[in-house]
């Protein structure tokens, strides 16, 4: 069950959320909205895959 609502959050996450990646974003340079985001989206993807 902990797995399908993960599966759900990270669709919802990669049609609302900004690809940092896409955009080559430098970690050094992001703000600490930035890094949330991104923190957010391994998060999301760590319990999505395990």
């Amino acid at each position: 069950m902990k797995k399908l609502i993960f599966k759900a959050l990270a669709k919802i996450n990669k049609a609302v959320l900004p690809s940092y990646t896409k955009k080559q974003l430098d970690l050094s340079k992001a703000s600490k909205l930035q890094l949330a985001i991104i923190g957010w989206r391994v998060y999301v993807t760590k319990n999505a895959l395990g």
